[in-house]
């Protein structure tokens, strides 16, 4: 099993607070205006193709199996909003998953892991390097950890679809997985695919650009033009529209790379900017600077 390092690992807490920039308001300065953030948030439910549902709200995208043998999901927000997602899980058949699945580590995608663990009874799945990360986080609560992990995958019979876990090895961090609803061919990507935005790679838990180009590669040759995309962010997507994505990623990449390698500092190149076909892509937590910085760290 890969070792990961801890002293590099990013504090959730922080990490957190960071992706609130998903909404469009300022980051909060005390944990009542924190909370005060999620006041107004509203968790929605699509149904996206059999028993798999979409649920949003802030952070990153949920998926939901609801059926006969009760509801299954793939991460879970911010932990402000867990009452929220268990009330619109509810709705689909029971506020009491039966398992929880995270897609990697960060609070956006465990934050109401404790939640439905101590309160809702629900079992936790992860990759081995996301228990490692959270439980190297004071801040973490125990009830968070994944009870169950894995190195590289598992499946789930489940509302009768079969649900492939999938470990990528590097892209986003160092313990990301996929999912798979094989049936209604529906995945859930985690932070593999920020649909129509600049994605945000997290090299400081074992991330990098290069190698997230060649996860979403091979999952690109998993799925087939009637697929259905859950994106870690972002609207339901596409084969084609995740195609788009990674021809985004791969030629800024080269065009970050090919300045560097003329002896371009950083600052040039986030001077001189990338070209104006990408300037779409820019949003609020990643914008066109920070997407630069990214591509230059590992070019």
């Amino acid at each position: 099993m890969k070792t990961i390092n801890k002293t590099s690992t990013h504090s959730l807490s922080v990490i957190a607070a960071a992706l609130v920039a998903l909404s469009t308001v300022a980051l909060p300065t005390s944990v009542s205006f924190a909370q005060d953030r999620f006041a107004n948030v509203e968790v929605k439910a699509t149904p996206i193709k059999g028993a798999v549902h979409m649920l949003t709200g802030m952070g990153g995208n949920i998926g939901v199996s609801a059926g006969d043998d009760g509801v299954l999901i793939i991460d879970d927000q911010f932990a402000p909003l867990a009452e929220k997602i268990a009330a619109q899980l509810g709705e689909l058949g029971s506020d009491k998953p039966k398992y929880v699945i995270n897609t990697h580590y960060h609070g956006d995608h465990t934050g109401s892991n404790a939640f439905f663990h101590s309160h809702k009874g629900a079992t936790i799945f992860a990759h081995e390097n996301v228990r490692v990360r959270l439980a190297g986080d004071e801040n973490v609560e125990p009830d968070a950890l994944p009870t169950i992990t894995y190195e590289d995958g598992i499946k789930i019979y489940f509302n009768n679809e079969t649900v492939h876990v999938m470990h990528l090895p590097v892209g986003h961090t160092d313990g990301d997985s996929v999912v798979w609803f094989e049936q209604p061919n529906v995945m859930h990507t985690g932070d593999l695919f920020f649909n129509g935005m600049f994605p945000y790679i997290d090299q400081g838990a074992g991330g990098n650009v290069v190698g997230y180009m060649e996860s979403v590669q091979h999952l690109l040759t998993k799925i087939d033009d009637s697929t259905m995309i859950i994106p870690g962010h972002g609207g339901v997507g596409t084969k084609a529209e995740y195609t788009t994505f990674l021809n985004m990623i791969s030629e800024t990449f080269d065009y970050v790379k090919a300045l560097k390698q003329e002896g371009k500092s950083l600052d040039e190149v986030k001077a001189m900017g990338l070209e104006e076909k990408w300037a779409k892509w820019s949003w609020n937590f990643i914008n066109e600077e920070k997407w630069i910085s990214t591509l230059y760290n590992d070019a």
